[in-house]
């Protein structure tokens, strides 16, 4: 953590130092500061949005299921849906958003307690959320909504003062320029220099994103993908070169290894703590990241799983990205509009504990996985899943001293804590009225004079 710790430091002196020139390779990038920002803002709001979203059935992977795979369930769905021969790129026009109003999805995403979103601009059917010259006819500007999505987000988003991460695929799975390069074992870059860089480049120069969001890479070398000298360009010479945030998808073996912060894999739970700042990315709908229309209630992530999910992630210096696919017309279903404002809900009492904290020297109470620990300088936070039967919190990790001061945040005045006998502390909470439901998922003490 001290190295975290010397990079946050760094990035909050900012652009003020002359910034050193980034060499094209890993050695070099990987030494760059990670931007104070992200860490601060431990909570997202990632969005999968695209031309996936019209049969909405699967996943967002169901162009690959349906024709790269072949697989039988897919192929049944189409035949039963659609008209005798119809093909993926058919479902284009229907892609209207027609509903889609990017400051009432900005206002959802502020009273989540989101701090910033990133939004798919091309998942790997290819299809574009801007109109990107190099992908004629195949984007959201020459047919579907016939709107500039990604810019429109991207505005909503800046008026409502929450950072904005593009997600941006690298490969795309029937494009023939990338399945000529495929064949001759990337050899050759046709598809890069033709399609994937120039979108990047375009997507930076437009839109001058907080966050890259980089996907689809593992088929090919990073050398393939030319993944080092765009990071170069980014770090040195681009509009966003001293906030800038990326992720680890940048070529075969990158992830978990290079790069900005690290994903190593959807929903990766570390376990320990990581010496390297990362981020878990998770999906309201646990069976897919884009929009299902037949998804069922226990389908959807509890509230319970969501507080879980951000608390053992932030313990254990992670930030949290949660997922929502909205429909093809731009509708945030209310059950994720219900899951996101639970979220924010939680995060208005309980967000002290949460947004620009550090892990503690424990991340989680040996004894039990339902109390875990973050810390602000010397004050320090035990956030307990389950209220415990007797109201007494047992805490063994923290050292008290004669002047600890013990709040529960949301609830006036100060609790009382006896020494446990051994090591620790006993903490008496207040009595909560009886109710069948318990009121909410997960509680904060806030400990101040303990070691």
């Amino acid at each position: 953590m001290a190295a975290l710790a010397l990079l946050s430091a760094a990035a909050a002196l900012g652009p003020g130092l002359a910034s050193p020139r980034y060499r094209p390779d890993w050695a070099s990038l990987d030494a760059r500061p990670l931007p104070a920002w992200f860490d601060r803002a431990k909570v997202g709001v990632f969005v999968h949005w695209g031309v996936f979203s019209v049969p909405a059935w699967g996943s967002e992977w169901f162009w690959w299921h349906w024709q790269g795979q072949h697989d039988a369930a897919y192929e049944r769905f189409v035949r039963r849906r659609f008209p005798p021969g119809t093909t993926y790129a058919e479902f284009a026009p229907r892609f209207t958003a027609h509903d889609f109003q990017p400051r009432e999805w900005a206002r959802l995403f502020q009273r989540a307690g989101a701090r910033y979103v990133v939004l798919t601009t091309k998942h790997h059917e290819g299809f574009t959320n801007w109109g990107s010259p190099v992908s004629w006819n195949w984007n959201s500007v020459d047919t579907g909504p016939h709107r500039d999505l990604v810019g429109e987000l991207g505005e909503a988003l800046r008026e409502s003062n929450l950072r904005y991460g593009l997600y941006h695929s690298l490969m795309e799975w029937f494009n023939p320029l990338y399945l000529a390069d495929k064949q001759n074992d990337f050899k050759t870059q046709s598809f890069v220099l033709k399609k994937t860089m120039p979108e990047l480049y375009d997507l930076v120069l437009k839109y001058k994103p907080d966050l890259i969001w980089s996907d689809g890479d593992w088929e090919a070398p990073d050398s393939y993908w030319n993944s080092t000298s765009f990071l170069a360009w980014l770090y040195n010479d681009s509009p966003v070169k001293d906030t800038v945030v990326v992720n680890d998808r940048w070529g075969r073996g990158c992830s978990c290894r290079h790069g900005g912060f690290y994903n190593c894999a959807d929903k990766y739970r570390p376990g320990t703590l990581p010496e390297h700042k990362w981020e878990m990315c998770s999906s309201l709908d646990r069976l897919s990241w884009g929009y299902r229309s037949n998804m069922s209630l226990p389908e959807v992530m509890d509230e319970m799983s969501m507080i879980e999910e951000l608390v053992q992630t932030v313990s254990l210096g992670g930030n949290y990205l949660l997922n929502v696919g909205p429909t093809k017309e731009g509708v945030i279903v209310p059950i994720f509009q219900e899951r996101l404002l639970a979220l924010g809900r939680w995060l208005d009492t309980n967000g002290e504990a949460i947004y620009e904290s550090q892990p503690w020297r424990v991340q989680m109470e040996n004894t039990t996985d339902t109390v875990w620990y973050t810390s602000k300088g010397p004050v320090v936070f035990a956030i307990f899943l389950l209220w415990p039967r007797d109201s007494v919190l047992h805490l063994s990790s923290p050292i008290p001293s004669p002047g600890t001061q013990v709040t529960l945040l949301g609830f006036a005045g100060t609790l009382e804590w006896q020494k446990q006998p051994g090591k620790g502390m006993l903490i008496t909470l207040p009595y909560m009225l009886p109710s069948p439901v318990p009121p909410q998922s997960g509680w904060v003490v806030k400990l101040e004079g303990v070691k």
